[in-house]
């Protein structure tokens, strides 16, 4: 079992075949294939993004949907001076959070060193591998430009013998980094620059974190990803399209090895989000010089950070499924994403009231005391969810944009001398407001109408808002963090201006709230969990919570842009 709703029956499966789907059923209906086998194969050089959740529920998916069909999970560890078990590790949480799971098969490049380093050893004696001494800014150099041809390497004529020995030379450690080098012997003037003479093998004498000190000497990515394929049975090698002026290289090396096997490299469209990034290397930096908070920092495209920010799995699924399949580059709209998770967030998120901004109401007509619990609803979407007790009192917490003491038209929330309806409450009416020396308003003086208890007047009195509010001795004080889209721009990239990508980072992507409130009944909330803050958003428990304070991020706000988007289509 793949994913808990990654079967053909599930209605996310009831949609026209991509091309890659139809691809496949094309291979099953004319037995080329009497099952299907992929992979996910990334690199454990940095933390998963939603960019490879397309790939990871496109690989899952396919192999999931098909009588028989296998996924598994294989780490291309072929360069040990960026790699770690951090991020091995991290990558199979991930996978395994997003909903997907690989059974046994879990695999690593660096497990085929040695059979990798065989087919090295065949490629030379069939003449179609030689070790080459040239500098690498040489090699570079010698393989010329896309619009012109490259040159041959003085060495290329090697015998087999000297390559032999050479490449056994290397093995043992007897030569630096940089002094030689092997590679594929296939065509210099190629028009695919991928097919001039690529490098399969160099000297690297680094600490790998699978096999430690045993190898000195590494194959690269090129090298190893399609053979790996082909060791483990894999039917369709599914990547994005920055790897299709590889494939001719992909299909060279199955060719010309030993393998039984011949996989189908098939390329489609990255997944591009606005208003984010998805290079690693740039997510990096940004680590890196100090500008978020790390590889969960909730304004971040990891996975990580969207989970801490509070998205569901099953949003991101739903999302990335969506999106399709297609071969053309664009750009998607984050709006799209946050919709697939309000969708799932107003299902299943229990309503509470919290104040962000606190100001503070005191019914001067209520008893002093006194306390009332007044049942409120939990979810309207989930009629098991039941009802919860919310304590009300003489003085309460309103939100503070929730007054004006001189209203536009329009604007018909709290002012002096107006009635409105509190949540699962009553109706108040402002009859005073209190001021600081500054000229503040720090507090309202109101009446309460105690036969509207529960939200409606017996007299059919009408009010045109409906205001979220805390009991101000109950509420429990919290920390509650605005999160806004990473950069400013839909598309951060260098411009004709002169400014860089980083130059569009957005200045406000994080507020800080220190003196919210929450309602007590989440007082035993604990990190990861999900509420939806009635009027303001939904918000998720953060993992810098104590039990004595607790920290809300939040997730998504209330008003769905793509909805309306849609609408006025």
């Amino acid at each position: 079992m793949n994913t808990p709703d990654s079967t053909p029956e599930s209605p996310e499966r009831e949609r026209s075949l991509d091309f890659i789907r139809a691809i496949v059923a094309e291979d099953l209906a004319s037995g080329k294939h009497s099952r299907i086998h992929t992979r996910f194969p990334p690199e454990p050089n940095g933390y998963l993004h939603i960019g490879h959740a397309k790939s990871i529920c496109l690989n899952f998916d396919i192999a999931a949907e098909t009588p028989g069909g296998l996924c598994n999970l294989r780490f291309d560890d072929t360069n040990p001076e960026a790699e770690k078990e951090e991020f091995v590790q991290s990558i199979q949480d991930d996978i395994r959070w997003l909903g997907f799971d690989w059974d046994d098969r879990l695999f690593f490049a660096s497990d085929y060193f040695e059979r990798l380093h065989e087919v090295a050893v065949h490629l030379i004696q069939s003449g179609k591998a030689y070790v080459d001494s040239l500098p690498p800014d040489q090699i570079s150099a010698y393989r010329g430009k896309w619009n012109e041809p490259g040159k041959n390497s003085p060495h290329r004529s090697r015998t087999v013998e000297e390559n032999l020995d050479l490449f056994q030379r290397m093995r043992a450690g007897e030569f630096d980094e940089g002094t030689h080098a092997l590679r594929a012997k296939i065509d210099m003037s190629a028009k695919n620059m991928n097919l001039r003479d690529p490098i399969l093998y160099r000297i690297k004498k680094a600490h790998h974190h699978r096999t430690g000190d045993a190898w000195c000497i590494y194959p690269t990515y090129d090298f190893t990803h399609p053979l790996s394929d082909a060791f483990e049975g894999i039917t369709h090698s599914l990547c994005t399209l920055e790897f299709e002026d590889h494939r001719p290289l992909y299909d060279w090396a199955i060719d010309n090895a030993p393998v039984d096997c011949k996989p189908r490299q098939i390329e489609f469209a990255m997944l591009n989000l606005n208003f984010t990034i998805m290079s690693k290397r740039r997510l990096k930096q940004l680590i890196q010089e100090g500008r978020v908070d790390g590889w969960d920092d909730p304004r971040l495209p990891t996975l990580r950070g969207l989970r801490r920010r509070g998205y569901t799995p099953e949003a991101i699924r739903t999302f990335c499924r969506r999106v399709g399949i297609t071969k053309n580059h664009s750009a998607t709209e984050a709006a799209l994403l946050e919709h697939a998770l309000r969708e799932d967030l107003n299902k299943h998120s229990p309503r509470i009231m919290g104040v962000l901004r606190p100001l503070k109401v005191v019914i001067e007509n209520y008893p002093d005391g006194q306390v009332e619990h007044l049942p409120a609803v939990n979810n309207p979407e989930d009629e098991s969810a039941g009802t919860r007790q919310v304590p009300f009192s003489k003085v309460l917490y309103i939100e503070r944009d929730d007054f004006m003491e001189d209203p536009p038209k329009k604007f018909f929330r709290l002012a002096p001398g107006r009635e409105v309806r509190l949540r699962w409450a009553y109706f108040i009416t402002c009859n005073e407001v209190i001021k600081d020396a500054q000229g503040e308003v720090v507090e309202l003086r109101c009446s309460y109408d105690p036969a509207t208890r529960g939200g409606d007047s017996p007299d059919g009195r009408k009010v045109k808002a409906t205001l979220h509010w805390l009991a101000a001795e109950q509420a429990l004080p919290c920390e509650v963090r605005l999160y806004e889209r990473l950069f400013s721009v839909e598309n951060p990239s260098d411009d004709s201006d002169g400014k860089t990508w980083v130059d569009h980072l957005n200045p406000d992507s994080l507020e800080v709230l220190s003196d919210a409130f929450v309602e007590p009944s989440v007082a035993d909330a604990s990190p990861g969990q999900r509420y939806q803050f009635e009027r303001l958003g939904y918000f998720c428990v953060d993992l810098d919570s104590k039990e004595s304070r607790l920290v809300f991020n939040r997730t998504v706000t209330l008003k769905d842009a793509w909805a309306k988007m849609q609408k006025g289509r």
